[in-house]
């Protein structure tokens, strides 16, 4: 069964439908590559799934292990390349106000950071580079 269901619209710009939920997100070309860059670029969204999907597998360590993730923010920048034209870095700043005072907790929470799918996922020649300001 399919996940997701995306349609061209036009213009380089796509829609998406998250088919479990109905969230629908749009898609358009950058503005360095012939687009309007009205919505996140596909490539755009490559790196904020990175980011997110680090904190979500912090939060599900944090949760198992009775710790709390207020107040953590990050964000996301991405590096381009051209010849070929792709992804060539992705820079995740992490910034927590009130983090956990154990050393040990916080280096499992980088750990599982390190370690979640998406990041397991992009192809080697895709530089991540994190910096956990905490």
């Amino acid at each position: 069964m399919p996940t997701i269901k995306s349609s061209y619209l036009g213009n380089l710009r796509t829609e998406s439908e998250h088919l479990q939920s109905g969230v629908k997100i749009i898609s358009d070309a950058p503005v360095d590559n012939n687009g309007k860059g009205e919505a996140f670029s596909p490539t755009d969204l490559v790196a904020s799934a990175l980011g997110s999907c680090m904190v979500t597998i912090m939060g599900i360590v944090a949760d198992r292990d009775g710790m709390s993730l207020e107040g953590l923010s990050w964000e996301v920048t991405k590096v381009m390349q051209s010849n070929p034209r792709k992804i060539a870095e992705i820079v995740v700043d992490f910034h927590w106000e009130n983090p956990v005072e154990d050393a040990a907790a916080l280096q499992k929470l980088k750990n599982a950071a390190k370690t979640c799918p998406v990041a397991l996922s992009l192809d080697s020649s895709v530089k991540q580079t994190l910096n956990f300001n905490f």
